[in-house]
């Protein structure tokens, strides 16, 4: 293995102090952030707090979280019991030859130069594990873990749902561990350590890190730079595309409802497709309530957060 143990498993049981050496490198859960891959962090997000300009996200109430911890030994359990192979918790490695590049794994399979990653998913993640699928962001992670270990192979099990057990075995992809290397390296050394801020992307995390970053309340005018005015042709242009396209779908939603009729359930093959009546909503006239109760008004009346909100 050409990789060192820098916190064992028993050091890892203090949460603090494991969170503090999340941040010395890039760890696999990192990898499909920079790839571009994530659904929940974007890299911008990533940036921040690599470079300690807010504190991770407190996952520790996650519900999510707090059952893949939970389950993580029964998951591995379960694997060992329909594989024969036997696994073991090693800690934290640093990669020898790239030291920005950490794991923490979930077990190493003995007798074998190989790892397990275990997860959890609910039931509606079921088809994202069909067939020889892996999500993208665990088959990043576990070529991260394998350019880190040296590991020839990965295999992930997980358990969907509470009650459906699937495991998989991912193979070493040198090509894609190269890419892998390439891209961390570059975010570690440029935007890490050398402070150069990423791009941004349209993930509804970078815009939440920017709205934080940005609170506002600077009411002076600024002239933009020219490259606003390219940014702001490019978004009339999607949003006329966008347009077309919400067109287009409708059009072939009134094709379906045409060959529906009266009919509220109808069957394309495998797809269901459904038109039914619903009841209207119920809705308060706040602008007669307050003006009739506004005793009654104000006492069930709730202020939101403010939030900046961006216009064209």
């Amino acid at each position: 293995m050409n990789a060192k143990l820098i916190m064992t498993v028993e050091e890892m049981k203090d949460r603090k102090a494991w969170e503090k050496l999340r941040n010395i490198g890039i760890g696999g859960s990192d990898a499909s952030i920079i790839a571009g891959l994530n659904r929940w962090k974007s890299p911008f997000k990533l940036w921040q707090e690599k470079t300690g300009q807010v504190e991770p996200e407190d996952l520790s109430d996650n519900e999510c979280v707090y059952w893949g911890n939970v389950h993580e030994q029964a998951v591995a359990n379960r694997f060992t019991e329909l594989t024969g192979l036997k696994v073991k918790k090693c800690g934290t490695l640093q990669s020898l030859d790239y030291p920005f590049m950490i794991a923490n794994v979930d077990r190493l399979v003995v007798g074998e130069n190989a790892g397990l990653e275990c997860k959890t998913a609910n039931g509606f993640k079921a088809k994202e594990w069909e067939g020889d699928n892996v999500p993208d962001s665990y088959y990043l992670q576990c070529q991260h873990y394998m350019a880190v270990t040296g590991c020839e192979k990965w295999y992930i099990a997980c358990l969907i749902g509470g009650n459906h057990f699937v495991q998989k075995e991912i193979p070493r992809n040198e090509e894609d561990i190269t890419a892998l290397i390439e891209a961390e390296k570059a975010f570690w050394e440029d935007n890490v350590k050398g402070g150069i801020m990423p791009d941004v992307d349209g993930s509804k995390s970078c815009s939440q890190a920017l709205a934080e970053r940005f609170p506002g309340g600077v009411t002076d005018s600024i002239t933009l730079p020219k490259e606003a005015d390219e940014l702001l042709a490019e978004i009339d242009e999607l949003n006329e595309a966008a347009d077309r396209i919400k067109d287009q779908i409708e059009s072939k939603k009134n094709g379906i409802k045409l060959m529906l009729g009266d009919h509220e359930i109808a069957y394309a093959g495998e797809r269901k497709v459904t038109w039914k009546t619903q009841a209207g909503r119920v809705t308060v006239d706040s602008k007669k309530l307050k003006a009739e109760m506004p005793d009654v008004y104000e006492k069930y009346s709730k202020q939101g957060n403010p939030i900046r909100v961006f216009k064209i």
